[in-house]
């Protein structure tokens, strides 16, 4: 049995919302953050060696990394599921958005969180490349969005959900405004109307809505 080992406001809201689209079945294990340091608790820390969230377990085989994950259980259970025909025009595109997701968006975004919470003067030489290189992914996305429905084309594809926490949660941490982004905007609506996104909403709760919070 496949079992998601969900940290309470982590980004395993990716790996339900995946399972959900691809109808699997899996059981579902929440655990709490430490109160007061908002840390794991150790239970969790022991379910892999990297200590990470999200983990899930898989006939006796334990994975971190969410883009691991997602790939692991795309090609094990996908079917021809979702990810475009690597003969596809959107392949490529959709490799893109798949590691550009954690690779340097996410990964912008999260140090520029930390700076802030340190303190760290926005005229900083640093702090200020990574306030270009977190602004870009929204002009790549915006642009993109502007020529297609979806990331990787005209159709969903696990580049969408793999991108949802950079474009909600974290961009929420980073008061980033959707005023310039109309068409992110709409596409975040499109994304928050799927069923299996609702159904994902539903099992991380009280977790809040990545889209709608």
């Amino acid at each position: 049995m496949l079992t998601i080992h969900h940290l309470a406001e982590s980004q395993s809201e990716r790996i339900v919302w995946l399972c959900e689209e691809l109808g699997l079945d899996y059981e579902f294990r929440r655990y709490e953050r430490d109160p007061d340091t908002k840390l794991a608790p150790r239970e969790y820390r022991n379910l892999h060696p990297a200590g990470t969230a999200p983990v899930v377990t898989d006939q006796d085989q334990a994975m971190a990394e969410s883009g691991a994950i997602m790939e692991y259980l795309i090609a094990r259970y996908g079917d021809g599921k979702l990810a475009p025909d690597p003969d596809s025009h959107d392949f490529s595109r959709y490799k893109f958005w798949m590691h550009y997701a954690n690779g340097s968006f996410t990964a912008a975004g999260l140090t520029l969180l930390v700076a802030n919470m340190l303190g760290r003067n926005k005229s900083n030489e640093t702090v200020e490349g990574l306030l270009d290189r977190y602004s870009r992914g929204f002009d790549l996305v915006e642009d993109q969005l502007g020529r297609t429905d979806y990331l990787a084309g005209e159709r969903f594809t696990p580049a969408d959900i793999i991108m949802l926490y950079p474009l909600s949660n974290l961009r929420k941490g980073l008061d980033v405004s959707l005023d310039k982004y109309p068409n992110l905007a709409r596409y975040l609506i499109r994304l928050s109307e799927r069923p299996a996104y609702q159904r994902m909403v539903k099992t991380i709760a009280p977790d809040p809505d990545p889209i709608h919070t």
